[in-house]
Order: C-alpha cells, then structure tokens, then sequence
C-alpha cells in the first residue's frame, strides 16, 4: 500500500477512535500529564505522520529535543503487539519486558503539555481513565477500552506491517535520518536494526470472549475503511 494511503487510514482510524472514546466520562483534560512518560511506543507510520507535522508547524527543533533528552532507561519492546498476539494464541510464552516506570516524562512534554498532541501517537492517545490518575495514583480504565485499545493498536500495526514498532524516541531518531525516511516511504526496509522491532499483520485479535459482541459494530468501521 502507498505511503499516503497508510496516512489516510491512519487519521481514520484515529476519528474512529476519538469518537468511541467521547462516549465515556473521563478525566482527562489540559494539563493532566501524568501517563506523558517516556516509555510511549509507536509504529514508523505514526512517526512519519509527526515528521510531517514538524516540517509543515516548523517546528523541526523538537527533534533536538528528542535526541537530547531521550532517558536511557526508556521501554524498549522486544515484540510488537501483533505478534505477542500470535504467541499467545499458540499458547507460546512472549518475552519479558521490563518497564521502568520511573524513567520519567516525554522529552518534549513543556509544562505539562504536549506540543504534538494533535498527531500524538495511538499509545498517548488511548491512554485514558475515568479518574485523575494524580489523585489515584493508577489509569481508572474500563476493561472494554483496553480491548478496544489493543484492537486498533492491531490494525495500526497492520497497516504499517512493512515498519517497525518501538520508543517514541527511537523511531524519530530512526526517520529523523534521511536515508532511513527515504526508504520507509518507498517500501525499502529491511531488518529492523537495534531498539525497533518489526512489525506484521494481524493474526489473530485479542477479543476476550465477554467483549466479542459489543465490539462488532467498531471492527466493522475500522474493516469498512478504504482509500
């Protein structure tokens, strides 16, 4: 599939998603930062949409912020989420994935507010709570939001299934490189290199079984989709 097309589907997906997500009561508004870390992880298709933004706003010096800033305990997936969803329906065990909560804030979160937040990635995105998470201390999330959430992070990761997934800092390092966002856009990557993992398409969905009818009419959105 061509480049623009894959950024088609994405803000589609993305409308799809903000729409479902305004049908609860939740918490979260300006200045609410708490879930800003640095351990968010995106695909390549969501950091081309941020490069993109970048360069049309000029504000390009954010990815000098990126690099100077990066916490060298950030997360770093050893897996995508399509395929942990294929080892554990072969009842395979994923890799563990340490994950270092105090690793600190997004290195470009600036006074508790994101200025990428209308091409922010699908992790930020659908990291919401029913409750300040300052005041509880976790994400008051309802279970059938996290099945939903780790749907579309499925067909995001489907739709980019040439990419990679990995820290929001490693993959605008790796686009921020020319010769790495020349090949992207043309299909050309190869294996992913250190601190990114390849992605793939979808397998299999991981629906539990209490979430399987009320979930039909957004897949039908998001299978409906086309450019």
């Amino acid at each position: 599939m061509e480049l623009n097309a894959k950024l088609t589907l994405l803000e589609r997906m993305v409308d799809i998603y903000d729409r479902f997500a305004g049908e609860f009561d939740l918490a979260c508004e300006k200045y609410c930062a708490h879930c800003c870390t640095a351990n968010v992880t995106m695909t390549t298709l969501e950091g081309y949409r941020i490069l993109n933004h970048l360069e049309k706003t000029g504000e390009t010096r954010y990815l000098e912020m990126i690099a100077r800033q990066a916490h060298p305990d950030r997360f770093l997936p050893r897996i995508s989420i399509n395929r942990m969803a294929d080892i554990c329906a072969r009842d395979g065990d994923p890799p563990d994935e340490p994950l270092n909560p105090d690793a600190g804030p997004c290195p470009v979160l600036a006074d508790d507010t994101c200025p990428l937040y209308p091409v922010r990635p699908f992790g930020c995105r659908c990291m919401v709570s029913a409750r300040n998470c300052g005041r509880t201390g976790f994400a008051d999330m309802d279970p059938f939001i996290l099945t939903v959430n780790d749907v579309f992070l499925q067909h995001l990761e489907h739709i980019d299934a040439q990419g990679y997934t990995g820290n929001f800092v490693d993959v605008m390092q790796f686009l921020d490189l020319n010769e790495n966002r020349q090949n992207y856009a043309a299909g050309r990557l190869g294996a992913a290199p250190d601190g990114l993992v390849a992605n793939q398409p979808v397998f299999v969905l991981m629906i539990p079984p209490e979430h399987r009818e009320r979930i039909q009419p957004l897949l039908m959105q998001i299978r409906s989709l086309h450019v």
